[in-house]
């Protein structure tokens, strides 16, 4: 290990700021990690925030700072299926069916508390220090003067305060969905699960498109206790059935309730795996509801005496979860923070921490924020997303492309240019997009799951 000259520290435990204080301590600083709640707090008397599923390049940076990224022991996710149906007609046509793999990489969606555990776990065991106390505005300003950078990982306690939305990134004043999650067990993850949708079955994840109500996604998921297992995640648009129904449930019982009936009145064809699922028991935390407003902070704040402090993860940005960028992005950003930290000799001052954060949101947040519109459904991408998906039904390439953007968003930033994402869509396809639109013809009705006659026999 480096030799440890230089001090940090990181307010919040969770999965990126535990990441961000294992990575520095190794990195030869000084670093210690100020959490409200202990260690076996932050594993058990709280929600996972969401699947957190990571897509190649964010794995690969889980590498480079050391850290298990579950591979061996996760389900791995090689590709996706889509459904959609267009709600907006009388007869509810069943439209895209379409299914790719992922080009050149994978996924995996491990339960945040077991990834903060064990990190926080390494850091311990490479010298760093765990503090348990509440950090508030005025707390860390008491703090801060005592290290050489300052990473605020939790808006709690009023610490978002320090970080304004920056109006000119931010494309919303409300949330765009409200989104829903449980976590199910009692399915493997072979071949005959969701064999209805893909030859891969369990290895590829699931997205449902109900372009009136919203959008539902089953994924390969490791649970903190239950180990491999299914997570469903949903979003209802603003003032559908959809959203009324996700902020229903009270308890886990009723969240799986809720996932039932959706499923028996919205998306059939993936029923027989749906009434196959059992909860977790012995985790009532294993759902969440809730909604959260897409934003871009700005990335540097000052505490009452004047010390610079950046924010890291979901302080800097806030995603809707429905592209995976935010657990990819917070956990980025801790990489690249701590690369730049490890070789930087001067001090980290507001001007160093400001230049960094411009350099990592043109790299990377930009890009990210763009990809979330686009999967929203923003009226800014709908003719984009019009020309993706339904290429994407004549040529597997262009679906492989789109899911890429999960991994590397960047491609996106051209989608404001000129015909930007028709030039995406041809390169993916090797052939003009009107070509493919020519060859366009509805999906008709979806293959519905025989999952139950097949495990019966």
């Amino acid at each position: 290990m480096p030799q440890h000259t230089r001090t940090a520290l990181v307010i919040g435990a969770g999965q990126t700021g535990a990441t961000a204080a294992y990575g520095l301590q190794r990195a030869g600083f000084d670093t210690t990690l100020v959490s409200e709640r202990d260690q076996r707090s932050l594993r058990d008397d709280v929600p996972a925030s969401g699947t957190a599923a990571l897509f190649g390049q964010s794995i690969e940076a889980e590498a480079e700072l050391g850290l298990d990224s579950y591979l061996d022991k996760a389900p791995v996710i090689t590709g996706q299926s889509v459904r959609l149906v267009d709600g907006t007609q009388p007869d509810r046509p069943e439209q895209l069916a379409f299914d790719a793999q992922f080009p050149g990489f994978v996924a995996v969606a491990v339960d945040t508390r077991l990834k903060a555990d064990d990190r926080i776990t390494s850091f311990l065991d490479i010298g760093g220090e765990l503090r348990v106390e509440k950090a508030d505005p005025a707390r860390l300003d008491e703090l801060a003067g005592d290290y050489d950078l300052v990473l605020v990982a939790t808006g709690r306690d009023g610490l978002s305060s320090l970080f304004p939305v920056d109006s000119g990134r931010t494309a919303y004043d409300r949330p765009q969905r409200r989104v829903f999650t449980v976590t199910l067990t009692g399915l493997g993850h072979g071949p005959e699960v969701f064999a209805h949708r893909s030859p891969a079955g369990g290895q590829h994840s699931s997205f449902s498109f109900v372009t009136d109500q919203g959008e539902a996604w089953w994924g390969p998921y490791l649970h903190k206790d239950a180990g491999p297992s299914w997570a469903f995640l949903a979003w209802g648009k603003p003032g559908s059935d959809w959203e009324r129904r996700f902020a229903a449930p009270t308890n886990l019982a009723e969240a799986h309730q809720a996932v039932l009936d959706l499923h028996r009145d919205y998306l059939d064809w993936d029923l027989a795996e749906a009434e196959a699922l059992r909860t977790i028991e012995d985790d009532p935390r294993s759902w969440l509801s809730g909604a959260i407003t897409p934003l871009v902070r700005h990335g540097v704040g000052r505490t009452a005496s004047g010390h610079a402090v950046a924010a890291l993860g979901d302080s800097a940005v806030a995603y809707d979860p429905i592209a995976g960028q935010g657990a990819q992005t917070g956990l980025l950003q801790a990489a690249f923070l701590v690369r730049e930290a490890a070789k930087h000799d001067g001090p980290f001052d507001g001007e160093w921490l400001a230049a960094k954060f411009e350099a990592f949101y043109a790299d990377r947040i930009k890009a990210a924020y763009e990809v979330t519109r686009l999967y929203l459904g923003d009226p800014d991408y709908a003719e984009a997303s019009e020309l993706i998906f339904g290429t994407a039904q004549v040529q597997p390439a262009v679906a492989g492309a789109a899911f890429g953007l999960l991994s590397d968003p960047r491609p996106a930033l051209a989608f404001d240019q000129p015909d930007g994402w028709r030039g995406f869509v041809a390169r993916a396809a090797g052939e003009d997009p009107d070509d493919l639109l020519a060859r366009f013809t509805p999906a008709g009705r979806f293959q519905r799951s025989a999952y139950r006659s097949l495990s019966a026999q």
